[in-house]
């Protein structure tokens, strides 16, 4: 079993924003698998699909707790299907990438994104894999003028938007290979 779970905040104000890089890749990845849309479960914090790819069965998960409070709903779904963190995926926005980067990380920290700090205090380990989609495309005068937490709540421009519908599908094909040949070969294949 393997759980991915994209990190965003719900609400449709928040659909398009930079901040829900997570969010947006995980519902392309539902598609991709053909599965059921998401459905609300209130006892995990979190709207889930799950199913059948390949021969693994899959959840997918997109907290509804707002970003900061990620972790509360990881804690209750891994706690839940006691799955090893190696089988736990995260999908977030990282400002210290530019826009159409991304990194893939069998453990690590969670650099300053809200919801990864809220993930590893909730798990308490920081040893599972992480996708960090890049975000950032302002140039230090405009780092200057706009805070990141504004930043992050707006909107990809027109060509930001191309460049982050590739680096969405790509990020899907990362998941895939991850799901089906392990981290160690996502990150051969796309780091």
């Amino acid at each position: 079993m393997k759980i991915i779970i994209g990190l965003g905040n719900i609400g449709k104000e928040y659909e398009k924003t930079r901040h829900n890089a997570g969010f947006q890749i995980v519902d392309l990845l539902r598609k991709k698998m053909g599965f059921d849309e998401f459905k609300e479960k209130s006892k995990f914090d979190a709207i889930i699909t799950e199913g059948i790819f390949g021969k693994e069965k899959i959840i997918l998960v997109k907290p509804t707790t707002f970003m900061n409070a990620s972790g509360k709903a990881a804690r209750k779904i891994v706690d839940f299907y006691n799955v090893e963190l190696e089988n736990f995926f995260v999908i977030f926005d990282d400002l210290d990438f530019q826009v159409g980067e991304m990194k893939i990380r069998k453990k690590g920290s969670g650099g300053s994104h809200n919801g990864m700090k809220s993930i590893l205090a909730s798990l308490g380990n920081s040893e599972f894999p992480r996708i960090r989609i890049g975000i950032e495309s302002r140039t230090d005068k405009q780092k200057s003028m706009f805070e990141g937490k504004d930043f992050v709540l707006g909107r990809f421009t027109e060509s930001e938007e191309k460049i982050m519908k590739k680096i969405r599908e790509r990020s899907c094909e990362a998941i895939i290979v991850g799901i089906e040949k392990g981290i160690d070969e996502a990150m051969n294949i796309y780091n």
